[in-house]
């Protein structure tokens, strides 16, 4: 089911795995409020997008360990099955505070990054990708397909990471001083999955298995 990087023990000059990236993930009752897609159930789909990020992710050839932060039960137990995941209970305080939890459970010593979990056409190579430009930089970030949000912010070992998720992150995280990574607008790392309206562009990038098995039926596809 890993699209793209597989899952091994690393070729010999194949990237060191380093990063440590921490996904925040709402419970499924509460999660993808604004995604109404009719024809698909909100709280599976809410499942199936996380459960595909954090899967794409995890066979990242620059990813050690993925650091979940939630309170959904049914979502945490799929994700004991993946590889190179740890779960951290989210406290229910809201997406700070549960980033902050993940943040601080991850070594001081390893470049870190913070990637909210709802990017279902995330391919393990884009990342790779956006990891590798951004170990040049003391801190960095992605911008979503809109320019407006974040997908991803990151910052080196030794460096602090508070990322300014929220609105008009893009322009916090450049007035706080992170560096912009210019990755391409169609790849699957900037694609959101909030609005039914992003559900066009996330299947041209490629939607993760789970998702695409719950909104690529005929009856969804017609709507």
């Amino acid at each position: 089911m890993i699209r793209g990087s597989g899952i091994g023990v690393p070729l010999p000059g194949a990237p060191a795995r380093e990063w440590v990236v921490v996904i925040p993930v709402k419970r499924a009752e509460i999660g993808k409020s604004r995604l109404r897609i009719p024809g698909v159930d909100r709280e599976p789909l809410a499942r199936a997008i996380a459960l595909d990020t954090v899967e794409a992710a995890a066979a990242c050839e620059r990813v050690a360990e993925v650091i979940v932060v939630t309170s959904d039960e049914v979502t945490a137990t799929s994700l004991r099955l993946l590889p190179r995941v740890r779960l951290v209970r989210d406290r229910g305080e809201g997406l700070t505070a549960a980033i902050g939890l993940g943040v601080n459970a991850a070594p001081d010593m390893r470049p870190r990054a913070v990637m909210l979990g709802d990017l279902p056409a995330l391919r393990p190579d884009e990342l790779a990708r956006a990891l590798a430009f951004a170990s040049s930089h003391s801190r960095a970030f992605v911008p979503d397909a809109e320019g407006t949000g974040t997908v991803l912010a990151t910052a080196r070992a030794g460096f602090d990471l508070t990322p300014c998720f929220g609105a008009d992150s893009a322009s916090a995280h450049r007035a706080a001083g992170f560096t912009e990574v210019g990755f391409p607008v169609l790849s699957g790392l900037r694609r959101d999955l909030d609005h039914a309206e992003h559900l066009r562009a996330a299947r041209r990038a490629g939607l993760g298995p789970r998702t695409a098995a719950l909104v690529d039926r005929p009856l969804v596809l017609a709507s």
